[in-house]
């Protein structure tokens, strides 16, 4: 099968209403919490990716039911630590540091030894950022020098912690706030600001947990539980994947997109900020709270001014996953952008600052990268006419994704490798941007 697309036309002006699939963030999440769950919960839009699925596949053989059909997702758990399973058990994450970080805080109480392993791209990635906390819970891990492939070895009586999470990392501070609940006590985490959708959802549920913000930082106490309640869930449409949408609008011509209940989590909208600081005219409508996350429709247009910006830091961990798009707009900018502290992008499925770079060298763009930070110069006249070609990314699905936007309004004759690197976040993308008149083959 021909797995690269090739693009050699812009995309003509449209108006449309896109329907964008459940969050993953969320879909993940609520499946993990509902394995702990004691009876019967389900959700409704869930993501239909690899991701999530990987996640369904090693609850499953941990012992809990999983019905899954058109229209929802089920899951019957017999509780706190009900997990179930045979011994030598092999857990695969796939492509998910998500599922691969948050699976290993529920695990801290396993009674046999069990194995975690992931894809290429993810046993690349370090995770002494979760083995080490949750060893402080008295589980006891044997790393590959702190990578994929992990077993854990789990402890009959965790006991509470106090962790500095440092990084800015949710999945850390998710990974510790699970295994928390299989505690006799209280754990305390002190929490550099990322995502929070675990908090929330566990407000939701009426968990013991008591947060304290600060500036820069927060305070964030969970007491371990007995039991917890089922979580019926309709997952909203995921910000991450809309992101491709609105600036494949914003750099297009004469054109509009509606995308209708998008979780605008505020720890999830540095990419809306970043663009309205640079011109990008996005407008938030209808705005309402279900289940602690904020949903609302987002409305958005081509735009012709385009301004750099220093793009200000304390943004970088809302918007992480959307930098790659973010600096195809300052590659049409009026000036010069700069991007900084931005080595966190170097620990996701590839290291994606540096493909930013590689990307818009091939594309013409000037720019000038650090380990952790990136100069554009953006040329607003910039017309692509040569072949450019995309692969090696280690199957990397925001490269592939960000270099389909990039050909669609930059111009120029590409061939991006590895459509199916989509399949891990967003199935039916090649299909939303067709629905839009995008001439993909």
């Amino acid at each position: 099968m021909n797995n690269t697309v090739k693009i050699s036309q812009v995309i003509q002006p449209y108006n449309k209403n896109l329907k964008i699939e459940g969050d993953k963030s969320l879909s993940i999440r609520w499946a993990l919490l509902a394995s702990q769950a004691l009876g019967k919960s389900k959700s409704f839009n869930l993501l239909k990716s690899e991701d999530v699925m990987s996640t369904l596949k090693c609850l499953k053989q941990l012992g809990v039911k999983v019905n899954f059909n058109k229209n929802f997702c089920e899951i019957i758990s017999k509780g706190l630590n009900g997990f179930k399973y045979k011994k030598k058990i092999i857990l695969d994450a796939g492509n998910s540091g998500t599922l691969g970080r948050l699976l290993m805080g529920l695990l801290i109480h396993a009674k046999n030894k069990i194995k975690i392993k992931g894809d290429q791209s993810l046993s690349k990635r370090d995770f002494l950022r979760v083995t080490k906390p949750l060893e402080k819970f008295g589980a006891i891990f044997k790393t590959n020098s702190g990578k994929l492939p992990i077993i854990i070895n789990g402890t009959k009586n965790p006991k509470p912690i106090y962790f500095y999470e440092n990084r800015g990392s949710a999945q850390c501070k998710s990974s510790i706030m699970l295994a928390a609940l299989n505690t006799r006590g209280i754990t305390k985490i002190k929490a550099k600001k990322s995502r929070d959708h675990t908090e929330l959802l566990f407000k939701h549920l009426n968990l013991p947990i008591k947060i304290i913000k600060k500036k820069k930082f927060d305070l964030i106490h969970v007491k371990g539980v007995k039991k917890i309640k089922t979580l019926n869930y309709k997952i909203p449409s995921d910000i991450s994947s809309s992101a491709f949408f609105i600036i494949l609008t914003a750099l297009s011509k004469n054109s509009q997109i509606q995308i209708r209940n998008v979780n605008i989590n505020p720890t999830r909208t540095g990419v809306l900020k970043i663009l309205k600081m640079m011109g990008v005219k996005v407008k938030i409508k209808n705005k309402k709270i279900y289940k602690g996350e904020e949903i609302a429709d987002l409305f958005v247009k081509s735009t012709t001014k385009l301004k750099a910006i220093k793009c200000p830091t304390k943004l970088n961990s809302e918007a992480i996953d959307e930098f790659l798009l973010i600096f195809l707009v300052a590659a049409k900018a009026k000036g010069i952008s700069y991007f900084n502290k931005l080595s966190e992008l170097n620990q996701k499925e590839s290291p994606r600052l540096f493909w930013g770079s590689k990307i818009l060298n091939k594309m013409g763009i000037k720019n000038i990268v650090t380990k952790d930070s990136i100069k554009i110069y953006g040329n607003p006249n910039l017309k692509i006419e040569k072949k450019i070609v995309i692969r090696n990314f280690l199957k990397d699905h925001r490269i592939f994704m960000s270099s389909v936007v990039a050909a669609l309004t930059f111009g120029g004759h590409w061939e991006i490798f590895d459509k199916t690197s989509v399949d891990t976040s967003f199935p039916s993308f090649l299909n939303k941007i067709r629905e839009l008149g995008a001439e993909i083959r």
